[in-house]
Order: structure tokens, then C-alpha cells, then sequence
């Protein structure tokens, strides 16, 4: 799926799709010329910029 696709599906923007892409967050990412595909199947990347907090 293309950058676009998976920023709709995960809720999150295109932007940030594609930088994920570049810092090889998401496992079986390729680049075709300069549009990264992504498989279909691939889970949304936990996000390392916040903490999740776990309750006890």
C-alpha cells in the first residue's frame, strides 16, 4: 500500500508514514523510485515519542 493508504488506515498523517519509512520503523517497507510501498499486512508502528503508561 502507498504512504497515503497507510497514513488513513492507522489514523496518523501521510508525513509521518513516510518518515517512519525512512527510519525503517516498518518492517518490509521498499522504496520504488521515490514512493515507498508498504505491505498491506503491517501493523501500525508503536509511536517511541510518548510514554505509555501501564496501570498496576
Amino acid at each position: 500500500m502507498s504512504c497515503a493508504e497507510a497514513a488513513g488506515k492507522w489514523g496518523i498523517s501521510e508525513r509521518r508514514v513516510q518518515k517512519l519509512c525512512e527510519g525503517e520503523r516498518i518492517p518490509g517497507v521498499s522504496k520504488f523510485g521515490s514512493m515507498w510501498l508498504i505491505p498491506k499486512d503491517v501493523e501500525k508502528p508503536t509511536d517511541r515519542r510518548r510514554k505509555e503508561f501501564q496501570h498496576e
